[in-house]
């Protein structure tokens, strides 16, 4: 997706969250935001991808904050109170008609579990008390039967997560696909390097992944989404040899709408008026949809 004018006022908020997070330094929070819209000015271009630049402005910020992590302690939380939710998603999973299209929908929901932007968290207990009323809503747009079939027939399914708190229910979600086709085999994509509140190699391997997957990689480089321009071999060629891509949340489709890779399928919340009128989806919503063609 190419950066839209209401990108600007998005990043530097999450700049500004992020600064607030790392440090009470007030001398300290204003460098990072003068940095940040310092490059913004200089490498603004609405032919770019917004992923792109999102990642150049946020490494920027990282270096002058001299922070590698600065969600480190949110994305614990996250990870925390997403487990504490476990107990009802599998009881709506079990009493489910389609145990796969519920998972889904409550990963959806994980992917709400996002900060220092509109419409998403704006703390992780936050998603306690939204849960049932954002799984009530279901699917405000519903690729789920075309989807299914893809799921039916693919021998390779590559899975590329997003943020922490979601990636507990993306366990159980690669659980239920694995029951759903055995003879797939799933591999799981997390983040190279600590970027926002996105999951990374230490929180799949702490939630012992290995159950319920059979590879796990990493993009390989702190991006925004992917990186195409630094793709591990292994992963390029993963990508190249999988049947279906799955990717989780508004970051990973910001990154592969600027590809051809098919057959795609997006699950996320539009959380920004950009991706929802990039994929023509309304605002607020529980999407999966397709591309194949």
């Amino acid at each position: 997706m190419k950066i839209q004018t209401e990108c600007v006022p998005c990043l530097l908020k999450r700049i500004i969250f992020e600064a607030k997070l790392s440090t009470d330094d007030k001398t300290l929070q204003t460098n990072a935001i003068r940095t940040a819209c310092k490059m913004l000015s200089e490498i603004y271009d609405p032919n770019e991808c917004s992923a792109v630049i999102a990642t150049k402005v946020h490494k920027m910020v990282y270096d002058t904050l001299n922070d590698e992590d600065p969600y480190a302690e949110l994305k614990i939380d996250s990870n925390l109170i997403a487990k504490s939710l476990l107990p009802k998603m599998e009881a709506l999973i079990k009493k489910s008609d389609d145990p796969l299209k519920t998972i889904m929908i409550c990963s959806i929901i994980g992917n709400m579990m996002d900060f220092g932007i509109e419409g998403a968290s704006t703390d992780p207990k936050m998603l306690k008390d939204i849960f049932e009323k954002i799984y009530s809503d279901g699917l405000g747009y519903d690729d789920y039967p075309k989807l299914k079939k893809l799921l039916k027939k693919a021998k390779r399914v590559i899975l590329f997560t997003d943020n922490c708190g979601e990636i507990v229910f993306d366990k159980v979600l690669c659980r239920e696909l694995k029951k759903f086709n055995p003879n797939s085999f799933i591999t799981i994509v997390v983040r190279g390097k600590p970027i926002i509140s996105d999951a990374t190699l230490k929180d799949v391997q702490e939630l012992n992944f290995k159950e319920v997957v059979d590879e796990i990689l990493t993009t390989g480089c702190f991006a925004i989404g992917v990186d195409f321009n630094s793709l591990p071999p292994k992963l390029e060629r993963a990508i190249k040899r999988a049947d279906l891509i799955i990717c989780k949340g508004m970051a990973n489709y910001e990154a592969f709408s600027e590809t051809k890779y098919r057959p795609i399928a997006y699950l996320l919340r539009t959380k920004c008026s950009a991706i929802a009128n990039s994929m023509e989806i309304s605002l607020d919503v529980n999407a999966i949809k397709v591309y194949n063609n």
